[in-house]
């Protein structure tokens, strides 16, 4: 018998104007102190600003610049005998979607530029070409998974 009650998620809302959860959760990645209209002016502008320099739409390229960044595994610490190994583990899909956000707003918020409304926009424009630093992030946590790979047999 469980000693708890399960926690169930609640689910996610859409945001206003595209209608997509996975904009709305950026949305909140962005969030600072509770100013969400804000997030949502400097997350707009990004897109406003991608559909005015590319061919595609800018929701389109925000949609492939989360999934470009999106790792597929990981490395966990884990002790064993004394020592501590790098073990890889596979990535769930949602918390591959979250890191990579994540990623991406670090890398924007690093970057030199005018505005975060530029940054931003840049920074998923590298991302969807596989040259920003959100996307070398991912190569990065997937080469180090590749180099730890004979670690993947103590996996819990």
């Amino acid at each position: 018998m469980p000693r708890k009650k399960r926690q169930f998620r609640k689910p996610a809302q859409a945001d206003p104007i595209y209608n997509s959860e996975l904009l709305n959760h950026f949305i909140n990645k962005i969030l600072k102190k509770g100013k969400k209209v804000k997030a949502q002016g400097i997350v707009y502008g990004a897109i406003k600003l991608i559909d005015g320099k590319g061919a595609k739409p800018g929701i389109e390229v925000f949609q492939q610049a989360v999934e470009k960044c999106r790792p597929l595994v990981e490395v966990k610490p884990r002790r064993v005998g004394g020592a501590t190994l790098q073990i890889p583990v596979e990535v769930e899909s949602r918390r591959g979607i979250n890191l990579s956000m994540e990623w991406i707003v670090d890398a924007a918020k690093k970057r030199a530029g005018k505005s975060m409304i530029e940054k931003i926009a840049y920074e998923m424009i590298d991302a969807v070409s596989e040259t920003g630093s959100a996307f070398k992030k991912k190569s990065d946590v997937h080469r180090m998974a590749e180099a730890n790979k004979s670690y993947s047999h103590y996996r819990w």
